[in-house]
């Protein structure tokens, strides 16, 4: 027997906070199988494309993602991400925080200080910058900024820092002069700003670089980032999943520890 653990919006799914199911040696994609047939019929769809799904506090996807094995006694919580936003601003929410990305069109006058002199400007958010050739799609993004803000919670961060973490995995590096050399700021191309925070600093902080941002995501990275990667065609058809390229990204971000 295990616990299933919902929280935040995954209770208007099962309105209850536990749900003890009395199996074990399954994994998460029968676990996901079985709550669908679990759930009441009078409730919201649980979105599993937009959930981390973590075995006794540690995130999935750094074991074997959905073929992980769920044993007895195991605590299994289901975290929904909750998103939204507009073409030049993509939003969403985990575990309470705001996190906000802007995609920065690449300018000459563009460099490392960008950055650091948004950080004095805000002090209260905190920022990363990672180069847009290195983020897949909406998908991909939320999943490495949960991973890392999962990893923080559980003390498990690559560095000190939240905002290095989270370019590290994006980059798929322990090496923060790799990651910053790779895939951090260059003078004419768009880099993907992220910012963590609350709610009024972050608008303000849009306000100020409307005139700078550009559409989100519109490039598509896919190639680029299986040639850079090493990522084959063999590797993705291994992986049973809407997001199969974005899912190995995420699963090599994971267990980079």
């Amino acid at each position: 027997m295990f616990t299933v653990k919902f929280i935040g919006g995954a209770k208007k799914s099962f309105p209850i906070e536990h749900l003890k199911i009395d199996k074990s040696n399954i994994t998460i994609q029968e676990l996901i199988t079985l709550l669908f047939e679990l759930k009441p019929m009078d409730t919201p769809k649980l979105d599993t494309d937009n959930v981390l799904i973590a075995i006794n506090g540690v995130d999935s996807s750094a074991m074997d993602g959905k073929s992980t094995k769920i044993n007895d006694n195991d605590l299994i919580s289901i975290i929904p991400i909750i998103h939204g936003g507009s073409s030049k601003k993509f939003t969403f929410e985990f575990s309470k925080k705001q996190i906000h990305a802007i995609e920065i069109k690449g300018q000459k006058s563009i460099d490392i200080k960008f950055i650091d002199d948004l950080r004095k400007k805000y002090p209260k958010l905190l920022l990363q910058a990672v180069s847009s050739n290195f983020i897949l799609n909406s998908y991909h993004f939320k999943k490495i900024i949960s991973l890392s803000m999962e990893s923080q919670k559980n003390n498990v961060l690559l560095s000190n820092k939240l905002e290095t973490d989270i370019l590290m995995r994006f980059a798929l590096t322990k090496q923060i002069s790799d990651a910053i050399k790779n895939i951090g700021i260059r003078p004419k191309s768009n880099f993907i700003l992220i910012a963590i925070g609350n709610k009024k600093t972050l608008n303000s902080l849009y306000d100020d670089l409307i005139p700078l941002s550009t559409n989100l995501f519109l490039k598509n990275n896919e190639l680029y980032l299986k040639k850079y990667f090493k990522i084959t065609k063999k590797h993705i058809d291994s992986v049973y999943s809407k997001n199969p390229l974005a899912d190995i990204l995420v699963e090599k971000a994971a267990v980079l520890l």
